[in-house]
This record gives C-alpha cells, structure tokens and sequence, in this order.
C-alpha cells in the first residue's frame, strides 16, 4: 500500500503536473521581474520580458542563477517581497565570509513543510509515529524542515537537534521513537553507540530513518539499516530553495522524487549552459515555482545527476532525480557543511600564512575527517614543538570561525607540498563517496 500526504498531486497525470507549472511559472517570472531588482536588471541584460514566457518551455530563455549571484545580492538583493511579510531566514556557510540567507513568507514554511511530510509519509510515517530529528536547528535547514514536517504529518515530534548521543539513545529508547531524521554520519555513529552499550537493532522501536545533508553511497546506507534495524532513506534540498524535502526517496529507493509542483528541474551541460535530455548526466537547475521571498529562478546547484521519468511502483508521477554524484566546482560537503578551498585560503591569508595548503577528506568510523597541510614560509618554521603546536592550535581555532567545523592543522615545511604540473593539488578526498551511479 502506498503512502501519500498529498495524493492528488503525488500522483497527477504528466499533464496535470505541467499545466500546474505553466501557470506557475509565468505567474512567478512576473513576480520576481517585479520585486527582485537583480534579476529584472539579469533579464533586461538577456532582452527577456515577462511575457515572453507563456509556459514552462519558456524557461530555457530566462537567465541562471549562481551562488557567486546570492553573495553579490547579499543580503537583500533577491529579497521578493516586503521584510515585514517575511517570518523566518535560514542560511547557509558562506565561502568567503559572506553567507547565503534565503527568507521565508509564512506560506513559503507552509510549502516546505509540506514537502517534508511528503518525504515522511512516503517513508511510512503517521501519525501514530514519534519522529526523532537530530539534524541541527538554527540557521540550518534540516532541523526546521523534518520538525515542520513532521509537525504536519501529525507525528510525536522529539525536537533533539544534534550532538549529545546519550541523550539522543535516552529520549529514542524511552519514548520509543520510530522514525530518526539527522545526516547519514550522525546516525552510522548513532547505530555504533547503540551496540557499544549492548544493545542489539531489536531493542529499538525505530522502523525508518530520513537521512540528508552529505553525500553517502550504498554501502553505508546497508551499514545503518543493519545497526539500527530500519530502512534508511534519502533527501535533498539546499537553502537556496527552501531546504531539505526539495525531493525524497519512496519505497522503492530507486532514486528521489521532485517535488515537481514546487520546484521545476532541468539538467544542464555545466560547460555550455545547454539544457540535456531526460535521462543525461549534468548539472542540476532548480526553478522555484511559488517561493515568495526568496523565488530563485535557474538556480545553478552545481550537482551533477540525471533525471528519469520512468513509472515508479510507489505510484508518484514526479520525476526522479540521482543522488548527486559530484560537483561541477570545487566544493566540498564535510559533516553537512559546505567547505570551499576559498575559504581556507582567505584565513591562511588573513593570518599570515602562505596559501600554498592541501586538503585531505577521509572518514573513519562513518565521520568525516578534514585534515589541512599548511606550508610555513622559512622565516616561520620552528624546531620547538611546542611552538609549532601553538600555532596550529591558533590556526585551526580560525579555521572553525570560518568554516564552521575544526580541522586538523599540520604545519609544514616550506616546498614539501608534492606539486603536480607546477600546481599544487589541492583536494585529496579519500572517502571514495563519487561512486553513486
């Protein structure tokens, strides 16, 4: 039996979903040509109008969006309507110091929220569910999307955020929680503790878990229904168009589902912008349809997926999305932060340091690790440990400040970075998570 929270448009015919997104869709541009300066100054630029688009065919005519375009309009710029209609920001990292701050209309939570209690409902949650969030609350998505969710589908909702794993194990054994929803990592370490202090995956009442905000493969999703006894589920979303419950996997795990009323997606060549066929491997492009404060339209993700619009068992007719399965920049996703090389140069630089560094991502125990290789110049260097230390301890102290999570900081001598080509290589990812075909 399929579970649905909005069945009438989980399900709605090819034709219906695209009347839905004509009619959105020109109702938006209009929208946003109207109360987003810089996007009407992007559109002049393109000699697009409003009325040039009638449908959602027309899209291919209007500008992109990148994140270079939400720092530049930090933190008003692409504000669609009045501050005073707006309830809530989020926000993510910022690269350089500057972050993204998406804003949010009461009806903009509403939608979100629903997009979530779809991803809970099609997970097999209602209201006879107690729901364990453990992503982070705060400026984080996470946190407020699946607790918003889990509100709507009416389940017990145990507001835990993340951190404090006794605790977690406390509330998720007394209160007999069913559903848990936090990163991927957070609940492999979750199932780890468990059989740490003797319990066995029977001893827990959970039967699912929505798991998001960092890449995983296959293997670990195994891993974590083998400890914690459930079955494990995907979600996607990004701050720039509302957070998670953008799509979600249903039972038949074969991929997630776009919230296609809601959100148009197109895949795109990330090296000529062209717009691909179904079922090509590119760079995935969100329209948000009926977002009012924040309405991003041709919103660059630099993901790269495909897209299928083959029937699912589940019955849902909206296309399927790939897990991610890289970047088509430089972006790194460490414990669910985003972590730009750029940023690790811009406090190498601030503190006096050369930006001549290597990156290097491992995972042990289902965690990622982030270890940064600094060159010192000569005149720096130090045969005293203890100074050396000092240093590294001052350096990653401002690495947290900027990134948002504590690295491990080896300095180095000068020139022992193996350069290739002349070009330092900057990224060593060990944690082979690629592989999500």
């Amino acid at each position: 039996m399929a579970n649905y929270f909005q069945p009438e448009i989980e399900t709605a015919s090819r034709e219906k979903i695209v009347e839905i997104q004509n009619e959105k869709i020109v109702k938006q541009v209009k929208h946003v040509y109207e109360n987003v300066e810089y996007y009407r100054k992007l559109m002049d630029e393109n000699g697009v109008k409003p009325e040039d688009i009638k449908s959602i065919d027309d899209i291919k005519k209007l500008p992109f969006l990148s994140k270079a375009d939400l720092r530049e309009a930090y933190p008003y710029g692409l504000l669609g309507t009045d501050l005073k209609n707006c309830v809530r920001i989020h926000s993510t990292s910022g690269t350089t110091g500057k972050r993204v701050v998406a804003f949010y209309t009461q009806a903009d939570v509403d939608l979100w929220e629903d997009c979530c209690a779809r991803a809970i409902v099609a997970a097999g949650g209602s209201k006879d569910d107690v729901c364990q969030v453990a992503y982070g609350y705060g400026l984080f998505t996470g946190g407020a999307g699946l607790h918003g969710g889990s509100h709507k589908v009416g389940c017990l909702t145990l507001p835990m955020s993340s951190g404090n794993t006794d605790r977690q194990i406390q509330f998720m054994m007394d209160l007999q929680a069913t559903f848990l929803c936090c990163t991927p990592s957070y609940a492999a370490y979750i199932g780890e503790t468990l059989a740490e202090k003797g319990y066995k995956p029977e001893d827990n009442k959970l039967k699912a878990g929505i798991f998001g905000a960092e890449p995983w493969t296959e293997e670990m999703r195994h891993q974590i229904e083998e400890s914690l006894g459930i079955k494990a589920y995907d979600i996607y979303g990004l701050t720039e168009s509302s957070g998670p419950g953008v799509a979600f996997e249903c039972s038949a795990q074969s991929g997630m589902h776009i919230n296609e009323d809601h959100f148009y997606a197109e895949v795109i060549d990330p090296e000529t912008g062209e717009t691909l066929p179904e079922g090509s491997k590119g760079e995935l492009v969100f329209t948000s349809l009926d977002k009012e404060a924040f309405p991003l339209l041709r919103y660059r993700t630099r993901d790269i997926c495909i897209l299928s619009r083959e029937k699912c068992s589940c019955g849902r007719t909206h296309v399927k999305m790939t897990k991610p399965m890289g970047r088509s920049d430089d972006m790194l996703i460490i414990r669910g932060v985003n972590v730009f090389p750029s940023q690790i140069e811009t406090v190498l630089i601030n503190e006096g340091y050369t930006p001549n560094y290597q990156i290097i991502v491992g995972r042990e125990n289902n965690t990622d690790t982030l270890d940064i290789n600094v060159e010192l110049l000569p005149e720096q260097f130090s045969d005293k440990v203890s100074v050396i230390q000092s240093m590294e301890k001052s350096l990653a102290g401002a690495m947290r400040t900027m990134l948002g999570i504590g690295p491990k900081i080896h300095l180095v001598p000068s020139k022992s970075i193996v350069r290739s080509e002349g070009k330092a290589v900057r990224v060593i990812d060990n944690r082979k998570l690629h592989d999500m075909s």
